[in-house]
């Protein structure tokens, strides 16, 4: 956690979809479906987009989310990142 900053849309969102699906106590749904980790990529891609673009939207109505994006950084390792682009944050 960094020290101070943490209460921005952008920080939010990055800590959200640091969060597994099912760790958050009394908000179990909150985090990503840890199931797709195990999928093959062309299946899961899609899905996980659509799963980061829920929770995104659910748990950071701040953010106008206007693309998400997964780039394959080692795909055999299961190394990937995620790329968001926002309109802009609501006020």
């Amino acid at each position: 956690m960094k020290a101070y900053g943490n209460g921005t849309p952008e920080q939010c969102a990055a800590n959200l979809l640091r969060i597994t699906r099912g760790e958050v106590p009394y908000e179990r749904i909150k985090g990503l479906d840890a199931s797709l980790i195990d999928k093959p990529y062309s299946l899961a891609g899609p899905e996980i987009q659509a799963d980061i673009e829920w929770v995104l939207s659910t748990y950071e109505p701040r953010l106008d989310l206007s693309k998400v994006s997964i780039d394959a950084l080692l795909p055999v390792e299961g190394q990937f990142t995620v790329n968001t682009v926002t309109k802009g944050v609501q006020g």
